[in-house]
């Protein structure tokens, strides 16, 4: 289970519930206090989606105004800051291949991984917005397929210099005057279509061999790049049939690349409204509702559908016109077309969970969905993409925690130290053949 952190939570209008601080997106008090929450409710790892930019437009206008979804951190420093005051849970963040370096990325994500024990994980996008490249010197967003062949690229480059150190390269043999191992070190020398990479990296190994990699894309494109790479898949189906199907294909593609079908854990994006009664659960969920301004709950179907302000609010959803993903276009119009969901429902449902697959009810009704999906091997687990912080993060650990546990669905405690013992995945073998497990002194420390 893992819990996303961007911003007040992922309802569009949460900062402006009774019990929200509108401040707290900037303030570390607030994710300190979050990660601290679900580290006591051993949460597998906290996830950290990003943007590197303002994407939100004033479409239609008023939109931007509305939006608190344009005060940030960086995410690495604000990982760096909460593995400090976290021991056990996992720290996984975004960083786009499309606007970074290999080295630059393989650098920062091992330091976090040694720094917080073994406990990181690079969430690998592309990015897909006109403003992530005008803050990086283009007019235009590069194309798709331009796009994930870079990333099937900076994805080698970048596990290449996670291997540049075995795991006993460090010596430390202060009588003998030898601090390295030289053939524990390795030199890359990549040279490809995309980037020219020499290394070694200068961050030794960590104690869970490297960081974990994660990944969302669902085109073909994506699930290539994940059967190549991705350890931890975050999804968005909206139906048990959807998460089969895509649980499938990502399998398959595991299997085409010579890698294992179990080595990979998927999780389901889901925004919870839950209540001891049915009742109680949809007032909540209609209470967040009401605080959707029309021109922002439109303004989270702009980058998919287009500007649909033209339209009746209460009117069927058209098709998509030159979506910049995809994916998540088709996704939301079927979705839309087989509920018979007016504009209105779509993006009040859109702007609740930011596309994630909002449940409403009791505890015993949303873990029932959750068991389903896990027991036919739809999904692995889940990642929590709460309304508001921290008011649905307590009230998951006060009415579905408890539900989880009585079925045997979720741990008490943490059995392991690292984010990679905590997903019960194997450690990845040296590109160079060197030993991977790392020394029983640094996994003690």
């Amino acid at each position: 289970m893992g819990l996303s952190i961007r911003y007040l939570g992922y309802h569009a209008a949460g900062w402006r519930h009774p019990d929200a601080d509108p401040g707290g997106s900037t303030s570390f008090r607030h994710f300190a206090t979050v990660a601290r929450m679900a580290e006591q409710s051993c949460f597998d790892m906290l996830f950290l989606a990003d943007g590197i930019g303002v994407r939100v437009t004033d479409t239609p206008p008023g939109a931007l105004a509305q939006s608190s979804q344009v005060a940030d951190f960086e995410p690495l420093t604000l990982l760096s800051a909460l593995s400090a005051v976290t021991g056990r849970i996992g720290l996984v963040a975004t960083a786009s291949t499309t606007y970074n370096e290999p080295f630059h990325i393989a650098r920062k994500y091992a330091s976090l991984d040694r720094i917080s024990g073994g406990r990181a994980g690079w969430n690998i996008v592309t990015s897909w917005s006109d403003a992530e490249a005008r803050n990086f010197g283009r007019d235009r967003h590069l194309d798709h397929d331009t796009r994930y062949d870079r990333a099937l690229e900076f994805a080698e480059v970048v596990k290449g210099l996670w291997d540049s150190w075995s795991a006993d390269a460090l010596v430390g043999d202060k009588a003998r005057a030898r601090f390295l191992d030289p053939a524990g070190l390795h030199v890359l020398d990549h040279d490809g279509p995309h980037f020219r990479v020499r290394g070694p990296l200068d961050v030794p190994r960590s104690p869970q061999g490297r960081p974990i990699l994660v990944q969302a894309g669902a085109s073909d494109a994506g699930i290539e790049l994940a059967g190549r790479n991705a350890e931890v898949i975050y999804s968005l189906p909206r139906s048990l049939a959807e998460a089969r199907a895509h649980s499938e294909k990502l399998r398959v593609a595991l299997e085409r690349h010579g890698r294992r079908r179990e080595d990979l854990r998927i999780l389901a994006g889901v925004t919870l409204f839950v209540g001891r009664t049915e009742a109680e659960a949809r007032a909540r969920y209609e209470a967040m509702r009401a605080l959707i301004p029309p021109e922002l709950g439109l303004s989270y179907l702009y980058a998919q559908l287009g500007d649909l302000s033209g339209y009746p609010l209460d009117g069927p959803v058209p098709e998509p016109r030159d979506p910049m993903v995809r994916s998540i276009a088709r996704a939301l119009v079927d979705q839309a077309h087989r509920e018979n969901m007016t504009i209105r429902d779509l993006y009040s449902l859109i702007a609740s969970g930011f596309g994630a697959h909002v449940l409403i009810g009791t505890p015993e009704r949303i873990v029932d969905m959750m068991e389903e999906w896990f027991s036919c091997g739809a999904v692995d687990g889940f990642n929590l993409c709460p309304a508001l912080l921290p008011l649905s993060l307590e009230e998951f650990t006060e009415l579905i925690l408890p539900e989880l546990r009585r079925r045997g669905l979720f741990r008490t405690r943490y059995e392991g130290m690292t984010l990679r013992e905590h997903l019960c995945l194997p450690l990845p073998a040296s590109r160079y053949g060197d030993p991977v497990a790392p020394a029983l002194e640094e996994r003690r420390a």
